[in-house]
């Protein structure tokens, strides 16, 4: 690197360092400034939307410390033994910033959110800039791939533009069943499944019988009483990932009261959360209200995190997380042994559930397909991805000869990036089939979402 690359390097790895509960309140404080939010307000709601994202984060770690095992001991249990080991979405956040294109890319993506807003093209503020290193991620694929360091930075271009238009798409849904008024989600590993979600939403909307099978928290709850409430929903769940995992019964009932929990503490969580943010979303509305009359409808772009404390996700995650086990045990060709991202799969299912109107059956029946796909992909990325993690100095030898993210190295969006840049004709039909689909899906179901939003 020269010595303004370095500079840069250097500035935002320091900055990255805080970690996203810190980063993110220092961020929302700034922009509340920008936006002439009054000093003492704009502090106190940076603080309790950073109380609001340990808390967020703790029940996440909680979750993951529960799941992880147990998945590892059904893992076991099946005998399943594949080369690529699953490292999950932390690490290989991590080296992805260290790649050299990562700085680039964040200046590059909030250049291109400013474009976009100037000129129309996004409702979307996109402040959640721990995140994108989801965009500097495809840019480093396809950097890896060809070596033309412009490429790159085109490619996490194309994905950031993608993903903030999407972000705009869900966003009524999401405001409407995830309680989050004013917000987007321009998280690519789970807005990417929007578009298949509402288009298998549609599908199954003409299968006779499966029509007709509706699963939301509130029919659960109406249909079940006490033991259709989330808590117990978590806790049901939780036995069932304890039997499958082969514990006794005290590690099947310290399973199930741990995910009870999840299922109870994380809304309230969130609350805690938009409590902060409502203050911030509503001060840079009235501003741009203001200076910009005909437009009154921005959104503010955070983290998916902040829609998993839904229950229809939680449960659909959990449902999924065997379900992912047993794909892996069947799938032809694959060699991906998932472990680590099992604890994200609320994450990788959140997209499609919103898009399903919070039918869980839907949802697992639509998400099954992806699970595959993801499977596939990450098997045939996991030599490009221990590739980009040894150019980062990342040690693969403790993890094996070689390493992937069961969901987001899986991630067929970013893959179908790779694959383009690299020169694949097959793929640039694919993507062309794919654009078409979308723009299908957006016109026999846009009026609809919109409506219900």
């Amino acid at each position: 690197m020269d010595g303004l690359t370095q500079t840069l390097y250097d500035i935002v790895q320091y900055i990255l360092g805080f970690g996203a509960t810190v980063m993110l309140p220092l961020v929302i404080f700034v922009l509340a400034l920008v936006f002439r939010i009054k000093p003492a307000k704009a502090f106190r709601s940076a603080l309790v939307v950073g109380i609001g994202f340990v808390g967020v984060f703790a029940i996440f770690s909680l979750m993951g410390e529960q799941i992880g095992p147990a998945a590892q001991a059904i893992v076991e249990r099946t005998g399943l033994s594949l080369p690529a080991v699953d490292l999950g979405w932390a690490p290989l956040s991590a080296i992805t910033w260290g790649s050299p294109i990562a700085p680039f890319a964040i200046v590059l993506t909030l250049l291109i959110n400013l474009v976009m807003l100037a000129v129309k093209w996004t409702k979307t503020i996109d402040i959640d800039i721990w995140n994108y290193w989801h965009f500097a991620f495809a840019g480093c694929l396809v950097y890896v791939a060809t070596g033309n360091f412009a490429l790159g930075l085109l490619g996490s271009a194309i994905a950031a533009v993608i993903i903030i238009k999407i972000a705009d798409w869900c966003a009524p849904l999401v405001q409407k069943y995830c309680n989050l008024p004013g917000i987007s989600l321009p998280t690519l590993s789970s807005a990417v499944f929007f578009p298949i979600g509402l288009l298998g939403n549609w599908i199954l909307d003409k299968v006779p019988g499966i029509n007709k099978l509706h699963a939301d928290p509130e029919t659960i709850q109406k249909r079940f009483g006490i033991f259709g409430e989330p808590m117990m929903v978590g806790f049901m769940l939780g036995m069932l990932l304890g039997l499958l995992a082969g514990y006794d019964f005290k590690g099947v009932l310290a399973l199930a009261i741990n995910l009870g929990a999840v299922m109870y503490i994380l809304p309230r969580m969130v609350r805690i959360l938009m409590d902060g943010l409502i203050p911030i979303s509503d001060g840079v509305k009235d501003f741009m209200a203001r200076r910009f009359p005909d437009r009154a409808d921005f959104y503010i772009g955070l983290d998916i995190a902040v829609a998993i404390g839904n229950p229809a996700i939680i449960s659909t995650g959990l449902l999924l997380t065997p379900i992912a086990i047993l794909l892996a045990f069947l799938v032809p060709g694959n060699q991906t042994l998932p472990v680590a991202d099992l604890s994200n799969m609320a994450v990788f299912c959140s997209m499609i559930v919103v898009a399903c109107n919070q039918n869980i059956v839907r949802a697992v029946i639509i998400a099954i397909p992806c699970l595959i796909g993801d499977l596939l992909v990450c098997s045939a990325a996991a030599p490009l991805i221990t590739q980009l993690a040894t150019s980062v100095g990342y040690d693969t030898s403790a993890s094996g000869s070689l390493v992937t993210a069961f969901l987001d190295g899986g991630n067929p969006f970013r893959y179908l990036i790779y694959q383009v840049f690299s020169g694949n004709i097959v793929a640039a039909v694919v993507a062309v089939i794919v654009a078409v689909l979308v723009a299908f899906t957006w016109r026999v179901t846009h009026r609809q979402a919109y409506m219900e939003g």
